[in-house]
């Protein structure tokens, strides 16, 4: 089920602030880089700014010449694989289960060729995996929850460096939520600046 969330801006920045929202894949083993997966600009003290976090994913995968295949829908319990096509393209298909219920794997199952695969969350980029060879497994599992904060050095679909996920780290679980307001307070200029906090108000369960 899709979850219908809104950014409410209630700190005390007025709309200098930017506001970063991405997902961490807890396979520590099988690392994969965050990537901003929305950042919020220029949303005003009392302003709105409503997003949809969508229940299942999208796969597409790219190459070493920024070439993208075709985006294929996706869910947690699934595996995917790269093939080659009689005419040398690269194709996404469904091949089965993944190793576990709460994963996406996407194999790379062509005899050739490196890949990169890239996770599409409401049509934004989310998470990628750079580099999978032949015979190996791009491995992604996210928890139902966002991070969220601060930071003025993040474009919308790059990935998130190290320095910056220490900073961006308001865990918000989603767990069991229809719908939710997540507000933002703090912020502020000079010495009465307080830490900015996030939290969720006008929570609907499912």
């Amino acid at each position: 089920m899709d979850i219908k969330l809104r950014f409410v801006n209630k700190s005390s920045d007025g709309n200098k602030s930017e506001v970063v929202i991405y997902q961490k894949s807890v396979l520590t083993t099988m690392a994969s880089l965050s990537v901003a997966w929305k950042v919020i600009r220029y949303c005003g003290r009392d302003c709105t700014h409503p997003f949809v976090y969508p229940d299942g994913y999208e796969v597409a995968i790219t190459d070493e010449y920024g070439n993208y295949s075709p985006r294929l829908p996706a869910q947690n319990g699934q595996m995917l694989s790269v093939v080659s096509t009689p005419v040398g393209n690269r194709r996404l298909r469904y091949t089965g289960p993944a190793s576990a219920s709460t994963e996406l794997d996407v194999l790379n199952a062509m005899g050739q060729g490196a890949v990169n695969v890239c996770i599409f969350k409401d049509g934004r980029l989310m998470g990628m995996k750079t580099s999978v060879s032949p015979g190996q497994k791009a491995v992604f599992q996210y928890q139902p929850a966002l991070w969220i904060g601060v930071s003025s050095e993040v474009v919308q679909g790059e990935p998130i460096n190290s320095a910056v996920i220490s900073d961006v780290n308001t865990e918000i679980s989603l767990i069991g939520i229809a719908s939710a307001d997540i507000v933002m307070t703090g912020g502020g200029p000079g010495e009465g600046s307080t830490p900015y906090e996030f939290n969720l108000e006008n929570i609907v369960r499912c």
